[in-house]
Parts: structure tokens; sequence; C-alpha cells
């Protein structure tokens, strides 16, 4: 919280460079909660295509006051070394070593070449905890410091994973939400569902999709087991996507994400001419009219025989969404162990590097070639 408040005070932009779970840990909760005012929030590191790393360092020429975050846990990850290399220069050239030095966060591994770094240019360092991969990391320094900077309240975050914590530690077996989940996750597979989908009415939870999508796909995919996971924002993909679930083969279940009430309730006006015949809508609430397209999702998909499950919050709060994201995590490691994989590993992920880093001459991979 200091240094996100320092970071505050004097950026107009700051770059969080990371990928995989160092960069949907944040980046779900940013978008889903994010306040106005602060500075632009810039994502880096997730991809090796020279158009978007040419179009960041575009976007950050318009910034005076830039900050960047590299998260990366061993430091050992192509694609957030090369973006951090481009930027630390980029911020050299614009204030001077000494003066690029003090905006320059690393968050990584105790020991690691990170580390190190940090140590021998001057660079403030926050901690990658070791035992805990990205995809688990939003509770850490890896997800709250750039949640922080972006404005969002993270004690209330972090109070809401410690409740959820509490009530799943606590709820008998029968009553335990994240144990039923988990279950028929189980069950449904077994009985033939090889694919499930979160689906959710609010745009502004894509990040958090794309999060839970790493968090089950690299928790459970080993050993030829696990569902595939996919994502669905509704109402706009019942216009694509909806045809197929509807209709194309049964090999998919549901599960509906449902938040509380939005945080500004918008109606539909009356019209006198009603040239457009929707004055039936007149004076109704956007989130009623959401909730009942999401009921009339619900009837359909499931007569079409798949089967739905609903994940439904209280409010749209930083605690709220604290609450989901340990519910959602907990659920997983209990998945994984229901699978008989380990949850908390993540193997297949190395089997790209090694043969990458063979194929561009890094050394002590020559054998690979």
């Amino acid at each position: 919280l200091e240094q996100a408040a320092r970071v505050r005070a004097d950026a107009d932009a700051f770059v969080v460079i990371g990928i995989g779970g160092s960069n949907q840990a944040s980046r779900a909760a940013v978008k889903a909660l994010r306040p106005e005012g602060g500075p632009a929030i810039l994502w880096a590191g997730n991809t090796i295509s020279a158009c978007e790393m040419a179009r960041t360092l575009r976007e950050l020429d318009g910034y005076q006051s830039i900050y960047i975050d590299c998260i990366a846990k061993n430091f050992e990850t192509l694609e957030p070394g090369i973006a951090f290399r481009v930027l630390r220069q980029y911020l050299e050239r614009r204030y001077g070593a000494e003066g690029a030095a003090k905006r320059i966060f690393a968050t990584g591994t105790p020991g690691s070449t990170l580390h190190q770094l940090c140590l021998d240019q001057g660079y403030t360092f926050l901690t990658f905890p070791e035992t805990i991969g990205g995809r688990y990391s939003v509770g850490s320094d890896v997800g709250l410091f750039p949640m922080a900077v972006a404005g969002v309240d993270i004690r209330a975050l972090v109070q809401g994973m410690r409740d959820m914590r509490d009530t799943l530690l606590a709820a008998p077996a029968e009553e335990n939400p994240a144990l039923r989940y988990a279950c028929l996750r189980r069950l449904l597979l077994e009985h033939g569902y090889r694919l499930e989908m979160l689906s959710f009415f609010e745009p502004r939870l894509d990040y958090f999709a794309k999060w839970w999508i790493q968090l089950f796909a690299e928790s459970e995919g080993k050993e030829g087991k696990g569902l595939f996971p996919a994502s669905v924002e509704f109402t706009a993909d019942l216009h694509s996507m909806g045809q197929y679930i509807q209709e194309g083969k049964r090999l998919m279940f549901e599960t509906v994400v449902r938040l509380g009430p939005s945080d500004r309730q918008l109606t539909v006006p009356a019209d006198e001419a009603d040239g457009d015949g929707l004055n039936f809508l007149a004076g109704k609430s956007l989130d009623f009219i959401r909730d009942r397209a999401m009921e009339g999702t619900l009837l359909a998909h499931t007569e079409g025989g798949v089967p739905n499950l609903i994940v439904e919050t209280s409010g749209r709060t930083p605690a709220d969404l604290g609450q989901l994201i340990y519910f959602f995590e907990y659920a997983c490691g209990l998945s994984g162990y229901l699978l008989d994989v380990n949850p908390f590993d993540q193997p297949g992920v190395e089997a790209y590097k090694k043969n990458m880093f063979a194929l561009l001459g890094k050394p002590g991979y020559e054998d690979r070639r």
C-alpha cells in the first residue's frame, strides 16, 4: 500500500509486465473493480508480438510520468523478460539510469536472477511467494500491488478472501459450496461431459474468465484428465456461441457467475411515439432486463440438455470479488485431488519453453536441437 501510494501520487501510467497468472491475477480484479481516477494501467509481457510492443511504446510516449512492475517468479520466461528489458531501456532513455531506477518495480522470488538485478540496479523488489503458482497468487504482492496502484481497495478484497476461507473451512461437507461444486464437476465428467463453460452477463468479468480458465486448465489438465475450460460473455455470445450451446454436440455444461446489483441503476425511458416498440420495457431497469435474459437462457440451455450450475455473489464490491476468487481457488484444489492429480504444479508448461530455448540457442539447451 505504501509503494502503491507513491506510484499513484506521481504516475500518469503504470505498466504491469507479466504472463499467465502473473498477468491475469491483477488484470481480472482491475478490470472488474477499478474506480475512476489514478494512472492509466497498461499490460505487457504476455506476448512476443512486435506490433503490440511498438503500440505500447507509442502509447507511453503520450505520458509524462511512467512506472513499471515486472512480475516473474523465476525470471526464466521469455515474454516478460524481453518486455522488461525493452521497457527498462525505454525508461532509462527518458529519465536517465538513476531516475528510471526509482520508477521500476519487480516482483519475484528472493534469490532469483530478477532479485539480483534489482539489488544491482536499485529497483524496488516485491515478493512472489516461492510456494505459490501464478494462478493462485491473487492475494500476494503479485496481484495486490497492481490492484492498489489502480485504486482497488485491496484490504477489502483480502478480507473477502479470508471470509470465504473461514466459511469453507467451517462448513460441513454436505453444505460446503466449494466441495459441492468440485463434486458436481467430477460427477458431470463421469457422465460424459467434457467441457465446462463459464458464463457471465457482465463484460467487466472478461479477464476474470481468462484467469478462471488458466486456474482450471493449468491445475487439472494432466495425465489425460480434466475438463476443458472455456468461457462466454452473455448476452453478446448468445448470438454466436449460443447457437452451438443450444443445439450442438452435447459435451458441455455451464457454470454461470451471477453478480449482485449494478453499481449504478439505469432504466429504459418511455417514448410517447413508441416507434421502436419498446415501451413494454419503459421504466424497467437494465438489471431487471438482464436478469430476465439470464433466466430465459438458463431455461433454454437446460431444456436443450446443457446442465447449469450457478455461482452467485451478493454484490460487486472488492470483498465480493475476493470471496469469488477464493471460492474458485479452493474448489480448484479440491477438484484436482478428486481427479488424483496435483493441482499445484504445471509440468506441461515447461515443455514448449525447453524446445523454444533450444531453437533460440540458449546456453545449456543445445542437446534438444
